[in-house]
């Protein structure tokens, strides 16, 4: 008997190189349609993925690549757009949920498991409606569907400890907005493992999880763990509220949005969560502790090596 075949959009990104090897670990076939193969090199490699060229936006490209699938995964995720006007994001949360939704039909895929995030919904950034409004769609799908709520997400290759340890290594101060914003961050393996125990029983259909860690930290916090771990003594000035719209605003213009104004309203909403889904679940939640210092340290190694060779 064949194993059954998952096919996963957004695989090659943060989540998805976590998600592929558990995954197959569990027993399932993988296919990845990609618009660009050659970046998705590290999940081609694990045994049991498939890479395939696709269009994902589109549903006439998108159809043919579910053919066989028992199961449909949407890890797609923006945190900024290019624009201000919030196409970039309904492009990337709503119509492209649209669309699979739609090749799932046609190809009769019965179950889609749905990336979102904790606030979906609410609030009046662009990132958290257009979630909120992709989520209505899986749930007026008439698929078997899961709905993943995750907190930050932190490990290899994440954008939150890794992303303020490269900018405290360029800076001696930093200013920071939205200090006090609250998260409960959440290990990459342990949402990697809700995925897969989501899964394995259809109790867990029709059901939303909210996926945070066992520790909340104020961005601030966050901050500052980062530069202990690194061994750095940093200036880290909180702005105020006026100031933070102003550094938001100007960096709406700055190739690569280091941060929008669409992320400043994100973070007027703690992102704590409420119903453990973690524990629903069955999955034991991985400390910060047990992989940030880990993470950040191998850097810290690295530059007292270099130092003690130039004492020498």
């Amino acid at each position: 008997m064949s194993k059954p075949l998952v096919v996963m959009l957004g695989g090659s990104g943060f989540v998805g190189r976590h998600l592929a090897p558990k995954l197959t670990a569990a027993g399932y076939r993988v296919r990845v349609p990609s618009r660009a193969p050659e970046r998705a090199r590290e999940v081609a490699c694990v045994p049991g993925v498939e890479v395939v060229a696709c269009k994902v936006h589109d549903p006439d490209a998108l159809t043919p690549v579910l053919e066989g699938a028992q199961v449909a995964v949407n890890l797609v995720g923006i945190l900024n757009e290019r624009g201000r006007d919030g196409s970039g994001f309904r492009a990337a949360h709503v119509t492209l949920t649209a669309s699979l939704i739609e090749a799932c039909r046609r190809q009769h895929v019965p179950r889609l498991l749905q990336m979102s995030a904790l606030n979906a919904g609410r609030g009046q950034s662009h990132y958290l409606r257009t979630r909120g409004e992709a989520e209505a769609l899986v749930r007026q799908s008439g698929l078997r569907w899961s709905i993943f709520q995750p907190s930050v997400i932190f490990g290899r290759g994440d954008g939150l400890f890794q992303r303020f340890a490269a900018l405290l290594r360029m800076t001696p101060v930093l200013p920071l907005a939205c200090p006090g914003a609250r998260f409960a961050p959440v290990y990459v393996g342990d949402v990697a493992r809700a995925f897969v125990a989501a899964l394995g029983t259809r109790e867990h259909e029709g059901q939303t999880f909210e996926l945070y860690g066992d520790r909340i930290m104020s961005l601030r916090e966050i901050v500052e763990y980062t530069a202990r771990q690194l061994g750095l003594r940093r200036l880290i000035l909180p702005l105020p509220d006026p100031l933070a719209r102003i550094q938001a605003a100007a960096c709406d213009w700055i190739p690569g949005k280091p941060f929008s104004t669409d992320n400043y309203l994100s973070l007027q909403l703690d992102s704590v969560g409420g119903i453990d889904g973690l524990h629903r679940l069955g999955v034991s939640k991985t400390a910060v502790d047990a992989v940030v210092p880990q993470l950040l340290g191998r850097g810290t190694r690295q530059r007292l090596l270099d130092r003690n060779r130039q004492v020498r």
